[in-house]
């Protein structure tokens, strides 16, 4: 018959506990701020884009064609390589 093996639980100190939940939350604030920049960023770049479309209907529905395109033959290929295997 096997013996089971004792586990011993050890008593997590608090203090560093702590210390680590306050960095925590100054990486929480930190990462809100970046994701405030992040945003901004993005919105204008969306308005660029935007505009882009506007002026150059042939040209973004082009670019469209060829990302779906490229996407599509991406993904034909990784299926054709798992039924291979």
């Amino acid at each position: 018959m096997a013996k089971k093996k004792k586990v011993v639980k050890k008593k997590a100190a608090r203090r560093p506990v702590k210390k680590l939940t306050a960095g925590m939350k100054k990486q929480a604030a930190r990462a809100t701020a970046e994701l405030k920049k992040a945003k901004a960023k993005f919105l204008v770049q969306e308005k660029k884009v935007r505009g882009f479309i506007k002026k150059n209907p042939e040209k973004a529905a082009a670019i469209a064609a060829g990302i779906g395109a490229a996407i599509g033959a991406a993904a034909a290929a990784v299926v054709r390589k798992k039924k291979k295997k």
